[in-house]
């Protein structure tokens, strides 16, 4: 990461006494002794020396101290590290503790939908000297949860280095913000004849349930439907009318003349429909949305009294035997109100495509980064 221009190495020491160091660097190690008892390191070369430091160099002999010299044009590396993380920081972030050795982590300040702002995070790395390492983008996270660690990499970093890394973070807007994740008030219409009429038994309402109670939500209804397009599309106004925020439809999603219940999703009057997706398990997943379905609240609307769309998410019958499909994907995002098109889905197929492994492990796998 350093270019060699840029290490630091030859900053001279001068010779200081210890009551007159608060505020400086100190340029090597300091060891304390307790014979039969223990050797530790009580002072790190880079500190910087405090007022309640004094005392103790003085117990252990320390009367002079070296202390590095730093030109107007450079800063200390806690101090460097403090600046990168503000610079770097958006909405429902915020620092953890105190810097130590250049580094610092940010944190979590609320449960949500980690975004990344890839490109200027690379800009941000490419400097040298500095560095941001960050968790996946659309990683879902809990508040308190270490999401990006920022560091100075030279223990004394050229102040212009800082001021580029902080320019570049600021112009994107900020590299690092949650998203706020809302509760879901799920409506889920089963489709399929042989659901309907009983000859088999129902596996997905189970599924659903589950899914939608890990991010806090509830359901608010569930239908079964035969392979009816018409009797699908009041099922779904029903649902809607009953205060749904997001519909869900299970099967039917296939190319087989009886599956249906993507065209009553259209006749229900949904717009911006996109059938099918580069991830498997999930190709055959449908996206659309409900204009002006419902009223919002205060915090559910960006101008409060108008209506959202209603998010419709089709999941195909993988959905019944894969632990893990498109719709764990595609979920968190829509509920911290992100609109999902084609681009969207086409983009998860760059590892879209499901391990399969013994044991699941998602979301601590590579599927859908």
């Amino acid at each position: 990461m350093c270019n060699i221009s840029h290490e630091n190495r030859n900053h001279s020491a001068k010779k200081i006494a210890v009551k007159a160091a608060i505020g400086t660097v100190l340029a090597h190690d300091i060891t304390e002794i307790e014979p039969g008892k223990f050797k530790k390191t009580a002072f790190r070369r880079g500190h910087v020396i405090r007022e309640e430091d004094v005392c103790h160099l003085q117990r252990l002999g320390k009367e002079n101290l070296f202390v590095l010299n730093l030109s107007d044009d450079e800063m200390h590396e806690d101090e460097a590290a403090y600046a990168l993380a503000n610079a770097l920081m958006g909405q429902g972030v915020c620092i953890q503790g105190e810097p130590k050795e250049g580094k610092i982590n940010i944190i979590a300040e609320t449960d949500g939908l980690l975004k990344i702002n890839r490109e200027a995070l690379l800009a941000f790395n490419m400097l040298g000297d500095v560095m941001c390492a960050t968790l996946h983008n659309n990683t879902v996270v809990k508040r308190g949860q270490t999401v990006a660690g920022t560091k100075a990499l030279p223990l004394i970093v050229k102040k212009d280095v800082v001021r580029s890394a902080i320019r570049i973070a600021e112009q994107s807007g900020k590299i690092i913000h949650i998203k706020g994740i809302k509760q879901p008030k799920a409506g889920v219409v089963i489709t399929g004849n042989e659901v309907f009429y009983g000859v088999i038994k129902d596996a997905f309402a189970r599924v659903i349930t589950e899914k939608i109670e890990a991010v806090g939500g509830e359901i608010v209804g569930t239908y079964y439907a035969p392979d009816d397009e018409s009797f699908i599309t009041s099922r779904l106004r029903e649902l809607i009318n009953a205060g749904a925020n997001i519909l869900i439809t299970t099967g039917g999603m296939s190319v087989d003349p009886d599956d249906v219940t993507r065209f009553a999703i259209k006749n229900l009057g949904a717009s911006d429909i996109v059938y099918g997706s580069a991830v498997l398990p999930g190709a055959m997943f449908l996206v659309a949305y409900m204009e002006g379905g419902i009223s919002t609240s205060d915090s559910e609307a960006t101008e409060p009294g108008l209506p959202i769309p209603i998010p419709i998410l089709g999941i195909p019958a993988c959905g019944i035997y894969a632990k893990t499909t498109i719709f764990d994907l595609i979920l968190p995002k829509v509920l911290a109100g992100e609109r999902i098109d084609r681009k969207e889905l086409a983009e998860l197929g760059h590892g879209g495509l499901c391990m399969k492994c013994e044991t699941c492990n998602y979301p601590v796998c590579p599927f859908g980064k």
